[in-house]
């Protein structure tokens, strides 16, 4: 496969136990034609790449986060069912300015594990990771002869609807899925006004774009914001749900490419992705911009390990 490295079980050590007490201890490296899924399965696929943050003059660093992001994961607890299955799948990755080459084959990836019947849980690299992955997403609904009505949220201080003229980055993909889909369903939660332009809004705005922004965004607000994500929901049939780890408050998030300390707090996603996963239309979900290079006592890592966490043990395992 190109631009494909395998697992390695190298990245999932832990205390041992005897009763896979540990993630570590319950993963399964395997590649993605090697694996045989159960009827509860995840499957983390690593997107290492960070030339889409390089073009949009962000700080480089988030092709390493994939590792990283492992690493904290697997110390974590085990609570998962017996006979549910968790896998690493392996990385695609990006070479020189090849961007659309990787998201072309992490789109073709992506269909391949949905093939599979299991969650995928993509883990990045830059939020250019959000154009390949929804793309795979759209191409195995219409292998199956399904209407790809899908909706996304994203969670993140920023649109991402920059205009592609000059070539896609890291702040360009939600404009590119606007431009090639109609219906475009997307919902943001977390948006600053100190970090979109005008131009920004307005596009969004054009774009019919649903959005909440950071003053909204906080747990005293949980009811009515749940409210919002299920009116959402109700127009599709499918989520596709992206976390840019940036969106959070630099308190909480430190390592990654464009950090600040008004950002939104961990609690309020939670609460949030409660919501969204007990209405059974998510299918799949990305983290994105973990930057090791930023990080600081791997709190970022440690961040990104636990939403991974909280999705792994939901209702839905």
């Amino acid at each position: 496969m190109q631009l494909y490295n395998p697992p390695s079980k190298e990245n999932w050590t832990g205390r041992k136990s005897k009763d896979q007490l540990y993630l570590h201890e319950k993963i399964e490296c395997k590649s993605i034609s090697a694996f045989v899924a159960s009827s509860k399965s995840f499957a983390i696929l690593g997107y290492s790449c960070d030339q889409g943050v390089h073009r949009n003059k962000g700080r480089v660093g988030a092709k390493e986060g994939p590792k990283v992001i492992r690493q904290a994961l697997a110390k974590m607890p085990n609570h998962l069912a017996i006979e549910t299955k968790l896998f690493d799948v392996g990385d695609i990755y990006c070479i020189d300015d090849q961007l659309e080459v990787a998201q072309s084959q992490l789109s073709k990836t992506v269909n391949q594990l949905l093939d599979k019947n299991v969650l995928p849980i993509l883990i990045g690299g830059g939020h250019d990771i959000a154009y390949g992955h929804f793309n795979g997403i759209k191409q195995h609904l219409l292998n199956q002869n399904k209407r790809p009505n899908i909706g996304i949220i994203n969670f993140d201080a920023h649109f991402d609807l920059r205009e592609d003229s000059s070539g896609a980055n890291s702040g360009t993909p939600f404009f590119q899925i606007a431009n090639e889909n109609d219906p475009f369903h997307y919902l943001c939660l977390g948006i600053r006004k100190d970090a979109n332009d005008k131009i920004l809004f307005e596009t969004a705005q054009e774009l019919d774009v649903t959005y909440v922004d950071r003053n909204t965004f906080r747990i005293q607000f949980a009811k009515e914001i749940n409210t919002w994500i299920r009116a959402f929901m109700e127009k599709v049939d499918y989520l596709y749900v992206t976390i840019d780890l940036d969106g959070f408050s630099s308190a909480f998030a430190p390592g990654v490419s464009a950090p600040s300390p008004m950002g939104f707090s961990p609690d309020i996603v939670l609460e949030s992705l409660e919501t969204i996963i007990a209405s059974g239309k998510l299918i799949s979900i990305d983290i994105a911009e973990m930057n090791p290079k930023y990080d600081i006592d791997n709190n970022t890592a440690k961040l990104a390990a636990s939403l991974i966490h909280k999705v792994l043990h939901s209702e839905f395992a």
